[in-house]
This record gives structure tokens, C-alpha cells and sequence, in this order.
């Protein structure tokens, strides 16, 4: 892509031209407009670009300061992204869930991803291993 084309690239999403005409009007692959736009902060609400966009962390509300060239951040910190996601299982599309039963306390338990696993908790597996008596 030439200096020219990325010119009017800038040009044409200042006057809120869609992608499709972008590239129809340039010549220019779609995916490589969409590329570049979003490389170069240019994409979603043209009205708001990367640094200082308005955008807050979905879990506490702090403002955010997205870099350029870099994906989009949603969350502060790993802190919130994981207290969001707790807080919001039902957003989850798990699908390898599994109903065992404790080879310690015998009661049913849940687990993702593992189907061989033997203990509810890390408690159990200690109890087990090192011969505490089992619960009936």
C-alpha cells in the first residue's frame, strides 16, 4: 500500500466512509483495509479514535488508555478481567464439563476440561495421600 492510499484512507474515515467503500473506491482488498484501519486506530466509531476514545474497564469503570497498533483493552487490569468473568459464568461457552465424584469424600463435584481428575479440592488429595481416614 502506498503513502497515497494510506492518505486517503485517512481522508475517506474522517468523511465516515464504510470499509466496503474504502476499498471499492481504492481498489484495495477489504481485509487490508480493515487491516490497516484497525493498525491505525481508524476502526469502530470514527468520531473517537485510540488514545483518550472514552472507553472504561467493563469492571470498575476506570478510564482506559488503549496503545496504538495493539488490540483493544477491556479491563484495567487481570484483577477486574478475572472478578468480571466470575461474575459473569453465564457469558461462558464451556463445554467440556464434567459431574465426578471425590475418590476422598465421595461427593460430586465439577470439572472443566479434566475428566480424570479424582479430588473436589487440593484438601482431599492431601487427606488421601497422607492417610487420613476417609469420610463415609
Amino acid at each position: 500500500m502506498t503513502g497515497e492510499q494510506k492518505k486517503s484512507i485517512h481522508e475517506m474515515r474522517a468523511e465516515k466512509f464504510s470499509y466496503s467503500q474504502i476499498a471499492a473506491s481504492l481498489g484495495i482488498s477489504l481485509n487490508t483495509i480493515k487491516s490497516y484501519c484497525r493498525r491505525s486506530g481508524l476502526q469502530g466509531n470514527l468520531s473517537q479514535t485510540a488514545k483518550g476514545d472514552g472507553t472504561v474497564c467493563q469492571q470498575c469503570g476506570k478510564r482506559l488508555y488503549q496503545k496504538q497498533k495493539q488490540k483493544p483493552k477491556k479491563f484495567c487490569s487481570d484483577q477486574c478481567r478475572r472478578a468480571w468473568w466470575k461474575d459473569h459464568q453465564d457469558r461462558l461457552h464451556k463445554k467440556a464439563v464434567y459431574v465426578l465424584t471425590c475418590a476422598h469424600c465421595g461427593t460430586s463435584f465439577q470439572s472443566y476440561g479434566n475428566k480424570k481428575r479424582k479430588y473436589c479440592s487440593h484438601a482431599c488429595y492431601i487427606k488421601d495421600r497422607f492417610g487420613e481416614e476417609k469420610a463415609s
